[in-house]
């Protein structure tokens, strides 16, 4: 059973930005780009969804949520040093395209 939506119009309409943004770079990003959005993409469907279900969630949280999922796949060396980099520098862009 699928659980309703709970997140302000907002923030799901925010939520829908970032994710129409990364899935343009499958249409015009390089195949680095694409890595580093598949990427990204990932931690963000996951946190995303979890906030939508949330009545108090807001692009804020979002944010915070999103910088301690990333720094805990970081210090697992998920990535190299330098795509650690391009996804923080990815997910600022997002935010700030908000």
């Amino acid at each position: 059973m699928q659980q309703q939506v709970k997140a302000s119009d907002a923030f799901v309409n925010a939520v829908a930005t970032i994710d129409s943004a990364l899935d343009s770079v499958v249409d015009h990003g390089s195949d680095d780009e694409l890595f580093i959005a598949s990427y990204l993409q990932g931690h963000f469907a996951v946190e995303a969804r979890k906030l939508e279900l949330d009545e108090t969630a807001s692009v804020e949280k979002l944010s915070h949520i999103m910088q301690q999922s990333l720094e805990q796949a970081f210090a697992n060396n998920e990535l190299e040093p330098a795509d650690q980099q391009a996804v923080t520098v990815l997910w600022q862009k997002l935010l700030t395209s908000l």
